[in-house]
C-alpha cells in the first residue's frame, strides 16, 4: 500500500514544462558612451533599458571592437573582425583581412539560425558590406529595412536607405525616399515592431537585429526630446563627469575606489569658454541625450509589441554599443561644402550636421580614457544588458571579461543550433567565442584564456586582470591592471617587464592567426569611410 500512495504521488508531481526555443533579439547602440544610459550612471532618461536591466543582468566589463564596422562583422559572425575580411572599415583592399564585406569563410547569427528554422529581421546600420552582393538578404536576414552605408542624416538623408526587401524577389538598387515626420531611430522601430507582428501565429522563433544609428552623428533629435535637457549641461563637464562617475559607484558598477581619468588634453578648462560656448555645448548635449531617449522610447514600443503578441516571456534581449564614444568631427575632406556648412548651425536646427566632439564624448566615456577608434577602456567598453524573463535572474551582475564574440555562441546555444563546420558549399572558421548561457544563469562560466584587439595599429590583448595596450603612432606597449586601475592610469610596464614579454608574445602569436597586416604596410584605402 506504501508503494502505491508513494507511485501516485510521485505520478501527480508534474513535470516542469521545457520553454520553446526562444526569439532572439539583439539592439545595438551606434557610437554610444560607456555612461550614457540611466543604469550605468547618465542623466539621460532611460527608463526601458533601465527596467531591462533590473529585471536581467547587467555584464559591467563586456567589450567591443572599438570601430563600428569592425564590431558589426565580430558581433555577426563570432570571429574577430580580420579572420572575415573587415579588419578595418568597408574601404576596399585586397588583403584578404580587409576586403571590406563579409567573407564566405563566417556565418552570420542570421544564416546559421535561419539554417535552424528560425525567420531572421533586421532593421538599421549594416555597414559591413557596401554592394547588393553583400546586403543583410544575402547573409541570412528574410527581411531588412535600414541604412547600408555608415552615417546619414536622420531628418532628411544624404545616404540611402534600403526598403525592405526579400531573399525571394531579385535586388536592385531602388533607393527608398523618407516623407514628412521621418526621423531614421522611430522608423527602425516602426519595421521592427512590423517584423514582429507579422511574425504572429508562425510556429518559426524569430532573431531580430536591431541596430540603431542612435547615437551616432549627425546629432540631430526631435525638439519634444531636446527639450527635455537643454539647460541641464551648463554645469560644465568635469561636474558631469564627477556625478556619472559617483552614480556609477552607487549603482556598483565600478569600485568604490575607482578614478576618474583625467580631463582630455583636447577638452578645455569649462571657465574658459564664453557664455556662448557654453550655451552651444549644453544643445549639443541635450541633443545627444534626447537620441538616446529617443532610443530607449522605442526600445519600449518594441517591447510593448512584444507584450501585446504575447512574445515577451518567451523572447532573450541583448543590448550594447558597438564601441565608446565618438570624437570625431565632421570637418576636413570627406565631407561635401555643403555638409560643412551644415556642421556651424546649432545642433537643434534638423538642418544642421555636427558632431559633440572631444568635449562630449569625455563626458560619454565617465571614467575612462580615450575614445571609439583607440584600445582603451574608452573605445572598447560598452554596457551590456542581458534580459529573459523566467532564466536570467533579475537583479544579475558580472565582472568578468567578455567579447562580442561570444553573441553567436549565446544565440545558437539559446536556440539550440549547432555552429556550422561548413555553409553553401565553404568552409567555415571555428568560432572565438563561449556562450554567454552559463554565466547568465548563474553557472560556472570559464570564459576566456585572453582577448585581443587591432584597429588601425592600435592593439590590445587582456587576460584576466592584466591589458597590454598600445597606441599609434607611438607604438608603445603599456600595462595596466584592470582590477585596481580600470581608467588605465598607473602605467606597470616597468614594472612587470616579464609579464609585457608574455603578454606581447600572447599578442603577436593571434595576430598572425587572425591575418592582421600592420597598419603602415597596409595599400591605401579605397572609398570612404565613416
Amino acid at each position: 500500500m506504501l508503494l502505491l500512495v508513494v507511485s501516485t504521488a510521485l505520478a501527480q508531481v508534474k513535470k516542469p514544462v521545457a520553454k520553446k526555443r526562444p526569439n532572439i533579439i539583439i539592439i545595438l547602440a551606434d557610437d554610444m558612451g560607456y555612461s550614457d544610459i540611466g543604469c550605468y550612471g547618465a542623466e539621460t532618461q532611460t527608463p526601458n533599458l533601465d527596467q531591462l536591466a533590473k529585471t536581467g543582468m547587467k555584464l559591467t566589463q563586456f567589450y567591443n571592437a572599438s570601430r563600428c564596422c569592425p564590431t558589426r562583422a565580430s558581433l555577426m559572425t563570432g570571429l574577430y573582425q580580420h579572420q572575415v575580411g573587415v579588419g578595418d572599415m568597408v574601404n576596399t583592399r585586397t588583403a584578404p583581412a580587409y576586403e571590406g564585406y563579409l567573407n564566405q569563410n563566417c556565418v552570420t547569427i542570421a544564416e546559421a539560425l535561419k539554417s535552424g528554422g528560425y525567420n531572421t529581421f533586421m532593421a538599421g546600420k549594416w555597414h559591413i558590406g557596401q554592394a547588393p552582393e553583400h546586403w543583410p538578404v544575402k547573409r541570412g536576414f528574410d527581411h531588412y529595412f535600414g541604412l547600408i552605408d555608415g552615417a546619414s542624416s536622420y531628418f532628411n538623408p544624404t545616404m540611402p536607405y534600403r526598403p525592405n526587401q526579400k531573399l525571394t524577389i531579385a535586388l536592385d538598387d531602388k533607393e527608398f525616399t523618407p516623407g514628412p515626420g521621418w526621423y531614421s531611430t522611430n522608423a527602425y522601430a516602426d519595421y521592427a515592431i512590423k517584423f514582429i507582428h507579422e511574425n504572429n501565429g508562425n510556429q518559426k522563433p524569430f532573431f531580430l537585429y536591431m541596430a540603431f544609428t542612435s547615437p551616432h552623428w549627425p546629432i540631430q533629435a526631435l525638439p519634444e526630446d531636446i527639450a527635455k535637457y537643454k539647460g541641464k549641461y551648463m554645469i560644465g563637464w568635469d561636474k558631469l563627469r564627477e556625478q556619472r562617475l559617483a552614480r556609477q559607484k552607487a549603482l556598483g558598477i565600478l569600485p568604490q575606489d575607482a578614478q576618474l581619468s583625467p580631463r582630455d588634453k583636447n577638452v578645455p578648462e569649462w571657465d574658459s569658454l564664453t557664455p556662448e560656448e557654453k550655451d552651444r555645448w549644453d544643445t549639443k548635449m541635450a541633443v545627444y541625450a534626447a537620441m538616446v531617449d529617443r532610443m530607449d522610447q522605442n526600445i519600449g514600443r518594441i517591447r510593448a509589441e512584444l507584450k501585446k503578441s504575447g512574445k515577451d516571456k518567451n523572447t532573450v534581449i541583448m543590448f550594447l554599443s558597438d564601441n565608446g564614444a565618438s570624437s570625431e568631427s565632421i570637418k576636413g575632406a570627406g565631407f561635401t561644402p555643403e555638409v560643412q556648412a551644415a556642421n556651424n548651425k546649432p545642433a537643434s536646427d534638423p538642418t544642421s550636421f555636427t558632431a559633440y566632439e572631444y568635449w562630449g564624448a569625455n563626458v560619454s566615456n565617465t571614467p575612462f580614457r580615450l575614445f571609439k577608434h583607440w584600445e582603451y577602456e574608452g573605445g572598447t567598453a560598452t554596457p551590456f544588458i542581458a534580459n529573459y524573463p523566467g532564466v536570467i535572474k533579475p537583479g544579475g551582475q558580472s565582472n568578468k571579461p567578455a567579447h562580442i564574440i561570444d553573441l553567436m555562441s549565446t544565440c545558437l546555444d539559446f536556440a539550440k543550433v549547432p555552429y556550422p563546420k561548413t555553409y553553401n558549399g565553404n568552409s567555415i572558421l571555428p568560432t572565438e567565442g563561449i556562450s554567454l548561457t552559463p554565466l547568465f544563469t548563474g553557472k560556472t562560466w570559464k570564459g576566456h584564456n585572453a582577448l585581443f584587439f587591432e584597429h588601425e595599429g592600435n592593439r590590445a590583448v587582456r587576460q584576466g586582470e592584466w591589458k597590454l595596450v598600445s597606441q599609434k603612432p607611438d607604438n608603445k606597449w603599456e600595462l595596466y591592471n584592470i582590477t585596481t586601475d580600470r581608467s588605465e592610469m598607473n602605467d606597470l610596464s616597468a614594472q612587470y617587464p616579464e609579464k609585457v614579454k608574455a603578454l606581447s608574445a600572447l599578442y603577436d602569436a593571434w595576430a598572425v592567426h587572425a591575418g592582421v597586416i600592420p597598419f603602415d604596410k597596409l595599400e591605401k584605402r579605397k572609398g570612404e569611410e565613416f
